[in-house]
């Protein structure tokens, strides 16, 4: 029988968590997922297995009498059939349900361990499937559902515990395990270093530890400080909004907007210390940082760089040819737009080269442009100019820049309208059209005129 001296307390969290920062504590359902398989008769440290697991249950229990916005159940498994003659590999039951009063729960808890008597295997996980499925459908999303795992050996019905949990974290059922083993053999620590994080207790006084530790972070968030740090490793950047993610399941967990406090340092954001985020600063573009675990108790520091500079956009001359111009930035050869910026405005970016495109007639294209650390990079273009083209009738036509002797194509001229007015860069330009009605092409009409910085020029296709 794959067993060994081991008692191990597997928590593993599902949650559905509000998108900004938590201003009550929210209620935290724990589901007591209890090993009674016959192994639990050997002995350990001061006496046989099953007693062991039972008197710390029942003390966490009378420990927790007092804690508000909790909720508790237990499921067993292994205690209703024998080994023999078959083993049976569903051999699970949720004993006590949840209910709304903690005090009846841990009573009824209690009482059913009293009677509770080590039997069969151990199908470690179906019984975690089993568990999805025990925890009411919240009537809010502040909400956190947790299940506390106590087992002496690892699983012997040929399932996949890692492949369960990983399963329900992405499906967002549950976050990523805490493992608590004693008297492990070394043999067995990747059977649970995949399910989650492992701690190993050498005594029945440090598992007792140990458990608190767990279980402080089951109850309680704990203070996290995000450095985003500038091009030499300080963390001087602010004013930019923070996602959270859970990493397995990608729902979002909670939103900050960054800030630097009153005593000049990144401040003290609220986290639930259980599970692994994902945390991208929605700077342009965004940086991403992955495999956040947090120390429950401890005031936990994230750095991530961030370096930033700015781009301004000005038009020299009068702001009224500014009106509806706006340009493209994108990562220097790449053609993902990170961003369309306004004229007149200053916006911050990540450091490096970018590619600009401004959206005037013609469009002005800018390569390579430098964006430094905490330094601004001005990009002025010369003030438009405004033609009028009347025509005799409608009929199609179009506009062209004269460049190195070719014609550039700018844009069409609306068939339907017999005058438009069009707002154009500097430079000399070429109109062409023909009226709907003449069928011929030798009746092109074609007009040459100059565009100056803030001056209207008209011309007549007739």
């Amino acid at each position: 029988m794959l067993k060994g001296l081991l008692l191990s307390f597997v928590m593993i969290f599902a949650v559905c968590v509000p998108t900004k920062a938590q201003t009550t504590k929210p209620l935290t359902r724990i589901e007591f997922v209890f090993d009674a398989s016959f192994s639990m008769f050997g002995q350990w440290q001061s006496g046989m297995k099953m007693d062991i697991a039972k008197k710390m249950l029942t003390d966490f229990l009378d420990s927790i009498q007092g804690v508000n916005n909790l909720e508790i159940a237990l499921r067993c498994y292994g205690h209703q059939v024998p080994l023999r003659p078959e083993r049976s590999c569903t051999d699970t039951k949720l004993e006590v349900p949840f209910k709304p009063s903690l005090s009846g729960n841990i009573l009824a808890i209690k009482n059913r361990l009293k009677t509770i008597v080590p039997k069969g295997t151990t199908p470690i996980a179906y019984t975690l499937e089993q568990c999805g499925g025990d925890f009411p459908t919240p009537s809010n999303p502040n909400v956190r559902n947790i299940i506390i795992l106590i087992t002496d050996g690892i699983e012997e019905c040929d399932g996949d515990p890692c492949a369960v949990s990983l399963a329900l974290q992405k499906k967002g059922i549950v976050l990523k395990p805490f493992v608590i083993g004693i008297g492990l053999d070394q043999s067995y620590l990747n059977s649970f270093g995949c399910i989650g994080k492992f701690y190993d207790a050498s005594s029945e006084s440090s598992f007792k530890n140990i458990l608190n530790i767990v279980i402080s972070q089951a109850l309680n968030n704990t203070t996290v400080q995000v450095n985003l740090n500038d091009q030499i490793g300080r963390p001087t950047e602010t004013d930019v909004d923070m996602t959270f993610y859970d990493e397995q399941s990608g729902i979002i967990r909670y939103n900050y907007m960054h800030t630097i406090n009153n005593k000049g340092v990144p401040d003290t954001i609220i986290l639930d210390p259980l599970g692994t985020y994902k945390m991208v600063v929605h700077t342009i573009p965004p940086v991403e940082k992955k495999g956040i675990e947090l120390v429950a108790g401890k005031h936990n520091i994230v750095a991530v760089d961030a370096p930033q500079g700015y781009i301004n956009l000005k038009m020299s001359g009068s702001a009224d040819y500014t009106k509806n111009i706006n340009c493209i930035i994108r990562k220097n050869g790449d053609m993902q737009t990170l961003h369309v910026q306004n004229f007149n405005e200053t916006e911050k970016y990540i450091i490096g080269k970018y590619d600009l495109e401004i959206l005037t007639l013609p469009r002005i294209k800018l390569d390579k442009v430098d964006v430094s650390q905490s330094k601004t990079t001005y990009i002025e273009i010369p003030q438009s100019g405004i033609v009028t083209i009347s025509k005799p009738s409608e009929g199609p036509g179009s506009l062209y820049l004269e460049q190195n002797n070719k014609m550039v194509w700018i844009c069409n001229l609306n068939s339907t309208l017999t005058q438009e007015t069009i707002v154009l860069q500097p430079g000399r330009y070429r109109a062409e059209f023909r009226p709907k009605n003449a069928k011929e092409s030798i009746y092109t009409i074609e007009k040459s005129f100059k565009i100056e910085s803030g001056t209207a020029t008209s011309i007549k296709l007739y």
